[in-house]
């Protein structure tokens, strides 16, 4: 029977905001490297995903603690206004340089807008049902970002790249408009002065948190691969559709979040962890063996199982193991280790690869090397503390 602990109204709302978000800046993803190239900029296909991550990385720190200080609904409005204000701004800067600039001032809207939402979640639902809301919350994120890549290509294809990006704005901002009405779930909420951007060393990371975002690090350097290869592989293997990969994978991904995360309220999160550190690598083994077009929707079919048993035990986890009183900080803490491993791995990807798709599969046994030991960091040296 539904609970009214998770299915209340703010929380539908926000899982419809976040569908619409994710929506918003997964659309572009396929058509971004051909785009690039085009504009005589393929030899920085690397930095597509990296730009993006960088900004999204440097402003988490900030994200956090205005999170935990101003209101999570604020930190959402910044993080979604900064997504329209970037994806209609793309057909304007119509060059590499300002497309890079753009990349990066468009990594805000990630910086921003997941973790208040996180928290949010965390302020709403029960804390023993918190695996479960996560995963609930991460399925509307797939549904979005299901949706939109094969959309954005259709659209592309059928009336040109500039409609794509301002279609991405237009989902940014139905974002925005769902937000509106929402309760703020901040207790003591304060008053925004610029003190609140001085950030200091506690305000970077939270030391209880670290485990989980080292086991980040390790298992979505994937991601990254994933992100900027992709389109060159489906390209390779005469798919038309750059974006199907990417739905079936959010459509796996979708598939097993809320058994994922009801599995990691009942047992823990650490086994749900380790199991879906195994399933990533072995996602990354067979799209370094794909060769046809069927290969490269199992990898992307297997890859989703392992993304979705793992997004919501990592940030349940995450919420657990950091202080109640500053989640921000916490869900900071982690996703900065996001942001570092996909952008570390679209920059390995894009460096290596160089369009030589002979180097490719290299690329996706090194991600699967990098998942195995985020199982062998829970293995062998997490250790659970004293309470």
């Amino acid at each position: 029977m539904s609970s009214p602990g998770i299915y209340t109204r703010p929380f539908m709302l926000l899982c419809l905001s976040h569908a619409l978000f994710a929506g918003s800046f997964n659309m572009m993803i396929p058509e971004l490297p051909n785009y690039l190239d085009k504009m005589g900029g393929g030899d920085y296909k690397g930095w597509i995903i990296a730009l993006f991550t960088l900004t999204a990385g440097l402003s988490r720190p900030f994200s956090g603690k205005l999170t935990d200080t101003i209101g999570r609904l604020p930190v959402m409005y910044v993080g979604t206004i900064a997504c329209v204000v970037c994806s209609a701004l793309y057909p304007v800067l119509h060059f590499v340089t300002g497309f890079m600039i753009l990349r990066f001032f468009h990594g805000f809207s990630t910086g921003f807008k997941p973790t208040a939402t996180a928290a949010y979640v965390a302020d709403v639902v029960p804390e023993d049902r918190r695996g479960e809301a996560m995963g609930i919350l991460g399925i509307c994120l797939s549904v979005g970002a299901s949706s939109a890549p094969p959309l954005g290509s259709w659209v592309s294809n059928t009336w040109g790249i500039s409609m794509m990006f301002y279609s991405s704005a237009v989902l940014a901002v139905f974002s925005i408009v769902i937000l509106l009405n929402m309760p703020e779930t901040l207790k003591e909420k304060q008053k925004f002065t610029l003190a609140h951007l001085k950030i200091g060393k506690k305000d970077i990371y939270d030391p209880k948190s670290l485990p989980a975002a080292i086991v980040m690090l390790f298992c979505y350097l994937s991601y990254g691969i994933i992100l900027t290869l992709i389109p060159d592989l489906s390209d390779h293997l005469g798919v038309s559709n750059r974006g199907t990969f990417f739905s079936i994978f959010t459509l796996s991904s979708a598939s097993t979040r809320i058994f994922a995360g009801r599995i990691s309220d009942q047992i823990g999160r650490v086994p749900v962890l380790k199991v879906s550190a195994w399933v990533i690598a072995a996602s990354m083994l067979i799209l370094a063996y794909a060769n046809t077009a069927w290969l490269l929707y199992l990898g992307g079919l297997v890859f989703g199982l392992g993304n979705g048993i793992f997004s919501p035990a990592i940030n349940a986890w995450t919420v657990d193991l950091g202080d109640q009183k500053q989640r921000g900080r916490a869900l900071s803490t982690m996703f900065i280790a996001l942001e570092i491993a996909i952008g570390g791995g679209a920059l390995f990807a894009g460096w290596y690869f160089g369009s030589d798709i002979h180097h490719m599969p290299m690329v996706f046994v090194v991600a699967a090397v990098a998942s195995v030991l985020g199982w062998v960091y829970l293995q062998f040296f997490w250790k659970k503390p004293h309470k």
